[in-house]
This record gives structure tokens, sequence and C-alpha cells, in this order.
């Protein structure tokens, strides 16, 4: 029985066309790209290129994107930049209880320092409600971040109706777009944000690049301090190839957006699933508010974890986790109100690019033959 990887939403294999792509400017084009001699105009002009793909993908300019080291430095800068520059106007951040640890951590940080963080709760489908978000606004608010789409159980979140309450109080709007990004459009003018993360790692490039969208007119304060690269906000030589490879990475994410063989296989999967173990398995989230490629599901009465050592040959993740005999649940299993009982067998498979039908069926089949509840 072969490996079957269904753990996309952790990370993504590399596209071929990605490494094709970025491959030779590892040896080819290794100038400086700030630099003015010869040996930098290449590297310079693929930097061009490759933010004019990433503005394409997000439907803004160029000019509005910053490139970085991937999603979690995107959100610290994000969170990070606007709290220095707008410290003096105040110092309320409002997020939700189930963010990614690259937004809560941040966030913790921020209050040892003097900030004020509101955590909005979510329904039972693990979504907010605008009208919360706007019962936390204050004269104080500076800034909202909300996740475009949860990366556990897959729930979209609102983002534009969130984006109206910013407006209306002029207040910045941050989304954490690494799980949405290639999966679902993620078009910055719809959505109404400011600031918007993305992670090459979830979009079939490599890890340790990700980009930053920033919108013209929005004031935040540089993250990595040195020169004036980046337009002044992210000092460091450049990385060429893998700036090169997520660019590639958002060139080919159209395209694939347009197919449903995802959602469809997604479905197949919960179907068989459903009918194989009954009332002894619920879904998480809400399939029709839901990334197209994810399926949470948990195994009542259960743990996870040791549901996935009987099919080792299946790569997925677990929203629990056990230490010295207790079961500790996700924060995002635990803001949806889902009880130890349930969550605590709790796994999410997260389909891909390259899934198969046939992997799916033969994961069934080990299901079958090896898990009894």
């Amino acid at each position: 029985m072969q490996n079957i990887y269904l753990d996309y939403n952790a990370s993504t294999p590399i596209d071929s066309q990605v490494i094709s792509e970025m491959v030779p400017y590892f040896s080819k084009v290794y100038g400086n790209p700030s630099s003015s001699h010869w040996a930098s105009k290449d590297a310079k002009q693929l930097i061009i290129t490759a933010r004019s793909q990433v503005a394409s993908l997000l439907g803004c300019q160029p000019d509005e994107v910053i490139f970085t080291s991937g999603g979690s430095e995107s959100n610290n800068h994000a969170l990070k930049g606007v709290y220095t520059q707008l410290s003096a106007k105040g110092n309320h951040i409002i997020t939700s209880k189930i963010e990614h640890p690259a937004i809560m951590q941040p966030c913790h940080y921020l209050e040892s320092i003097g900030a004020e963080i509101s955590y909005v709760d979510v329904d039972q489908y693990g979504k907010v409600n605008p009208k919360d978000v706007e019962k936390e606004m204050k004269d104080t608010t500076i800034l909202i971040s909300i996740m475009h789409a949860n990366n556990e159980v897959g729930t979209i979140q609102p983002i534009e109706e969130i984006s109206e309450i910013a407006k209306k109080y002029n207040v910045l709007l941050h989304t954490d777009a690494a799980q949405s990004i290639g999966k679902i459009t993620a078009n910055v003018d719809k959505l109404g944000v400011d600031l918007l993360s993305v992670a090459g790692h979830k979009l079939y490039a490599p890890k340790g690049v990700g980009a930053l969208y920033v919108r013209k007119g929005t004031k935040i304060a540089s993250f990595i301090h040195g020169a004036g690269h980046e337009d002044g906000l992210r000092a460091g030589t450049e990385n060429t190839p893998y700036i090169v490879a997520l660019g590639k990475a958002c060139e080919l994410a159209d395209s694939y957006m347009t197919d449903n063989k995802i959602v469809q296989l997604r479905d197949y999967f919960w179907k068989e699933l459903n009918d194989m173990f009954k009332e002894q398995i619920v879904v998480n989230g809400d399939l029709k508010q839901c990334l197209p490629n994810t399926l949470n599901v948990s195994f009542v009465g259960q743990e996870g974890a040791k549901i996935l050592e009987q099919i080792p040959e299946i790569a997925a993740s677990t929203g629990s986790a056990c230490h010295s005999g207790t079961v500790e649940l996700s924060s995002v299993l635990e803001a949806m109100g889902i009880t130890k009982h349930v969550g605590m067998g709790t796994i999410r498979f997260s389909l891909g690019r390259y899934t198969t039908k046939d992997e799916i069926v033969q994961v069934l089949a080990l299901m079958k033959e090896r898990i009894s509840i």
C-alpha cells in the first residue's frame, strides 16, 4: 500500500512547474537585485515580474505587494506594524478566538507591551458574526484581524461584511489568507481589506517565502530594519529564486481554482465515511461555506491520534493532543463549543492538487479494514 498525503493544509508539495521556474536562478542569476551593475539587472527584473504575478492573483497593484519569508512573518508585520504606526491613535485590536498561532501569539506579545486585544467568539460552525465584531469597536480601535478561512475546519469568514464595519469606523482590516489563496478567490478589493497575508508553502511554492499585501496609503511600520528593500518596509537582500517560485505559483493558481475536482473528491470522501461510520462520525464546520479541500471530522468517543496510528500510510492531522492521559482540544474546536467526547476524535483530512479518487478509495478501504468503533 502506497503512502497517501492528505495534509495539504499543513503544507503543499512544490509544483513541478514552480521547481522548473525557480531552479535556474540558484546559479544562473546570482547578483544582488538592489545593486546597479549588470549582474543585478536580471534579478531585479525577475522580482518585478513575480510581484506582478502575485498582484494579479490578489487583484492589486504590484507596488502593494511586499515579499516576506512566509505567512507568519506577514502576520507579524501586519499586527506589529500597524500597532507601532498607530499607537498614538489607539491600542485596541479585534481578532477572533480561532486564529492561527501566527496571529494569536503576536497578539499576546502586543498585550504584554500595552495593547488591548478583543477575541471575538465564533458559532458552532467556526464562523465569526460581524455584529460581534462591531460590538467590540472602541474609539481606540486601530485594527481588525480576522482570517479569511480557518486552517482546521475550513470555514470561510464573512470578510466583506466585516470590511463594511471597518470602513464605518475608519479602522484598518487585515486578513490571514494563508489557507484560502489558491483555493478560493481572494480579491483584495472585493474583500475590502487593507492588509492580507500569503504563505508560499500553502500554495505549491517552497517554504520560506510569502507576501504581505498593503493597500496603497496604508501606513505601517517597517518590520525588519536595515536598508530600503521592499519600499522600506522589509530590509534584507531579496531571495530571488524563492520570489520567482511564489510568482509562478500565483500564476498557476488561477487555472486550478476553476477545477471542481477537489471539492467533488472531498464530498465523495465525506459521503462514504458517513455511510461507513454513521452516527459514530460527525463533520465539524459547514461544508457549504468551507474551503473546497477541507474535511474535518470527529470519530465520536475515539482518539484521533490512535485512529491515525492504525492507518500510518495516511498523512493527516488531529484536532487534539493527549498529555499525561488528558486530552486537550485545539483552540478552534473549543471555541466552536465541541465537547471533549467528540473533539478528541477529530481528524482533519485536507486534499490537494495531486489527490486522486483512487487514493481516496484506498483510504476508505484501509479505514474499513482497520478501524472498528
